[in-house]
């Protein structure tokens, strides 16, 4: 019989008994080897850097750094080890915004005794996994997103530029934020203002603000 793979897991989670209850689940498993444990965002940073485990298990809200953040960090520096959030809430926007950077699997914490071993057999074979009560999420958002493009078919017409834009506008940044942190001209985030306007069908000098507003987390 082979044996099962050595996957190296750290865990990171600011409350020391439900870090307790992370370690014994993962003592269950054969194969799975808890390398270090940390108790806020700027620890589990320098530990996975420092270690380099094959998946790191944060929980959402920690101290200093959240988990997202310190996922967004390793991700941005091509970081091998992959991530598992923990998240109490059945928050949509932060599930999809977690997806979108990159992570691999996302974890209600009430349900982690049933779901985190399964997360990460599934993480280790290069799957994603998210907790069954959180993909009704997922399904509600795919669903609006297609009701979205019927009404606003030439939101498919928009150039990569032009998406990230929008996001930036839904997240009520000026053309000069915009323009200072995609480092173009002032005039030229304007311009995209007018072309995502013409696309869209928006008329009015806010009205592109209140649209990008009203489904930012559908863009």
């Amino acid at each position: 019989m082979n044996e099962p793979l050595r996957i190296r897991i750290l865990i990171a989670d600011d409350h020391p008994i439900f870090r307790r209850g992370l370690r014994d689940v993962i003592a269950t498993d054969a194969g799975r080897h808890l390398i270090g444990q940390a108790g806020d965002g700027e620890t589990a940073l320098r530990m996975v850097e420092e270690q380099r485990p094959d998946i790191a298990i944060f929980d959402v809200h920690m101290p200093k750094l959240t988990g997202l953040q310190v996922a967004r960090q390793l991700i941005g520096k091509q970081s091998a080890t992959k991530f598992i959030l923990l998240t109490m809430h059945e928050d949509e926007e932060l599930l999809c915004e977690a997806l979108q950077v990159g992570i691999h699997a996302y974890v209600l914490k009430e349900n982690a005794v049933e779901d985190l071993l399964q997360a990460v057999r599934t993480v280790a074979e290069g799957r994603t996994f998210v907790s069954a009560t959180l993909a009704g999420l997922l399904l509600r958002r795919r669903e609006r997103n297609e009701a979205l493009r019927k009404e606003k078919p030439g939101l498919d017409s928009l150039t990569p530029s032009e998406r990230r834009i929008l996001l930036l506008i839904a997240e009520d940044k000026t053309s000069k934020e915009i323009a200072d942190r995609l480092g173009c001209a002032v005039r030229t985030v304007e311009t995209h203002r007018q072309n995502m306007s013409a696309k869209l069908g928006l008329s009015g000098s806010h009205s592109l603000l209140k649209f990008a507003y009203d489904h930012k987390a559908s863009l």
